[in-house]
């Protein structure tokens, strides 16, 4: 009685977790693309170019962020430390700069529209917190 079963083993942690997160990658898929195609509908193609490199910095910005947080908390077994350098981490945001301030001076994208396609995970965000919330007031609390 003293010991607890452990019947659900690591993997039913880890699913949930990138089950929840490709959901949201989805999601900002689907809000880059929304909003790119109501752009080219009604918008200049300025706006409509800078809400594709928007979304897809994003998109690339979410990609490389999973990637490095995975590094981190994967350990070297010989030197117990993680294996990224914190050079590499902060690298990313150089070049999305790099990437924006370059096409913003040649005049190719609207540095607004640009912004807003950076910020779609927070459209993300919201779409998965509402779903999380909703599973919780219905009382299907499997949050995964």
């Amino acid at each position: 009685m003293n010991q607890v079963a452990n019947n659900a083993g690591n993997g039913a942690l880890h699913n949930g977790e990138n089950r929840a997160e490709s959901r949201v990658f989805r999601a900002m898929i689907t809000i880059v693309a929304l909003t790119a195609g109501g752009a080219l509908i009604i918008a200049p193609w300025r706006v409509t170019a800078g809400l594709i490199l928007g979304g897809g910095l994003s998109l690339l910005n979410y990609y490389w962020l999973r990637s490095s947080m995975a590094a981190v908390f994967q350990k070297d077994t010989l030197a117990a430390r993680p294996r990224i350098n914190i050079i590499r981490f902060i690298f990313r945001y150089f070049v999305i700069a790099a990437i924006v301030a370059t096409s913003y001076k040649l005049k190719i994208i609207s540095l607004p529209a640009t912004i807003v396609g950076l910020c779609s995970f927070v459209g993300a965000f919201f779409i998965e917190a509402s779903r999380q919330s909703y599973l919780v007031i219905t009382g299907r609390e499997e949050s995964f």
